[in-house]
């Protein structure tokens, strides 16, 4: 299928109002991405370019500023969630539970939803065997947490035309790729539906830090000018807000407060819903 036959157009005004419970208006959904840099190979992401233009393996300075994030920068972000009683949803590479185990053992302590993204950070369309790593990476995953996990994110968002189908045939239920609506809707595939939770390339501290090189404090008032919208919508039909982080962006020193405080201001509005993927698919299937 092309694209378009995937989905059918909806118009938000349109549908019939999705309520959430307890009055709620709006779900925060706040998602932790970690992955496997190949010090070995390029880097998906720089912060710092290379002398002259010319780049070298290994790329020191720029792997080891991800590396941050998973020595220091994710036990700031676990804090913050600890302290303010929120659960994340936890997008891995399946990688990640075995080179980064201490980090994985405690995002499952903690009760974190575990979301698949891929084995290793690569492009989808680069894969040699796209089922093969799907499969592997659902494996590795519920083989460290004993869960099947529900949803899945492609490594910078990428799909194939037969991911669809394949993410159906390995089990996944929802993907976080298609960033169209600010509610779930359904994908058809050839093997059954496949549901879209809203992700965000917005509230994604990749594109406002690492490619926009916004200050530190750009994430929070976005978020904030963001949810006040969301927010009053809300009232006649549910939406939903994702949040999405790196630890080596927003477990650093300078941005960590502004994180902290971002949440806690969603926290201190009557009707907001903090859920995790599974949490929010469990709702939107019920509604429907």
């Amino acid at each position: 299928m092309n694209l378009r036959d995937r989905i059918e157009y909806s118009a938000i005004v349109d549908r019939k109002p999705l309520k959430l419970p307890d009055g709620g208006r709006v779900v925060v959904w706040p998602i932790v991405t970690v992955e496997v840099w190949d010090p070995a190979g390029p880097m998906p992401r720089t912060v710092l370019s290379p002398p002259m233009g010319k780049s070298f393996i290994p790329d020191v300075p720029n792997w080891t500023w991800a590396e941050y994030g998973m020595r220091v920068g994710f036990w700031r972000l676990m804090d913050v969630f600890r302290n303010l009683e929120i659960t994340p949803t936890f997008s891995l590479n399946g990688l990640v539970c075995d080179q980064y185990p201490r980090v994985a053992q405690a995002a499952l302590d903690a009760g974190w939803e575990f979301m698949a993204h891929s084995y290793k950070q690569q492009p989808m369309h680069t894969l040699d065997d796209e089922r093969d790593a799907i499969h592997k990476t659902i494996a590795r995953i519920k083989e460290f947490t004993g869960v099947h996990p529900r949803g899945w994110m492609g490594p910078g968002l990428t799909q194939t035309e037969n991911t669809p189908e394949l993410l159906v045939e390995a089990g996944i239920e929802y993907v976080t790729d298609w960033v169209m609506d600010d509610q779930p809707c359904e994908l058809k595939t050839a093997n059954g539906p496949l549901y879209t939770i809203p992700y965000t390339v917005e509230l994604n501290d990749i594109p406002i830090m690492s490619l926009q090189n916004h200050r530190s404090a750009e994430l929070l008032d976005r978020t904030m000018d963001q949810f006040e919208t969301l927010y009053e919508e809300g009232a006649d039909n549910a939406r939903i807000m994702a949040i999405a982080i790196h630890p080596y962006i927003h477990g650093v020193p300078h941005r960590i407060g502004h994180y902290r405080r971002m949440l806690e201001n969603l926290a201190a509005k009557d009707g907001v819903l903090f859920w995790t993927g599974d949490q929010i698919l469990e709702w939107y299937l019920a509604e429907r």
